[in-house]
């Protein structure tokens, strides 16, 4: 979703949060609708100029595309359910924290070992995910592995086209996993199917 304020003469200002000021015109860009909210106090030429605007914005998108314009307290629909939403604005994707990166701890699990712990499943997984990453297959073929992997989690017994598996193996490969989760899930999944 993306917030517009469109100011008097009809240029478009790319903002977070919606104050629903009595004055302005808010463009809302989401998915399939074009949505068009004006404030009580909106001048007529602001109107007018966003409407042309909005109405451009929808040539360039797909025909199934709709504009939906609401006045200030008079608004309906799905607009009503994102109305929150809007007032306490958008996170920006430069404040959108970074996914952490699973780190195989070989070397800790290894000391725990050597000093006596009986390792559990964890342990188990570490120690064999450390093991298959030093056998340096291709990231392919990992995404391969993991791709059989679930799909006979999820298939049972029952035969696993190659065509499912090429998709499959495209979806995890695009996931944009790190090569020591790929070798962690596969070790995992490995064990949980045992």
């Amino acid at each position: 979703m993306i917030i517009y304020s469109v100011t008097e003469n009809g240029a478009l200002r790319k903002i977070n949060k919606v104050d629903f000021d009595e004055n302005k015109v808010f463009l809302i860009e989401a998915f399939k609708v074009l949505y068009l909210w004006f404030g009580s106090k909106a001048s007529k030429k602001k109107k007018d100029l966003s409407i042309k605007r909005t109405e451009k914005l929808k040539d360039q998108r797909k025909k199934s595309t709709e504009i939906k314009i609401l006045n200030q307290n008079q608004e309906y629909g799905s607009f009503l359910a994102i109305m929150d939403i809007l007032k306490k604005g958008l996170k920006t994707v430069d404040s959108m924290e970074k996914r952490p990166e699973l780190k195989i701890r070989f070397n800790e699990t290894q000391e725990l070992i050597e000093a006596g712990i009986d390792p559990d499943f964890e342990a188990e997984i570490t120690i064999a995910s450390h093991n298959l990453s030093q056998e340096n297959h291709s990231y392919e073929d990992l995404c391969r592995k993991l791709a059989e992997l679930q799909m006979s989690f999820l298939k049972g017994k029952e035969k696993v086209s190659e065509n499912d598996l090429k998709k499959k193996t495209k979806e995890i490969y695009k996931s944009s996993s790190t090569y020591d989760e790929l070798c962690w899930l596969i070790v995992e999944l490995s064990k949980l199917l045992e």
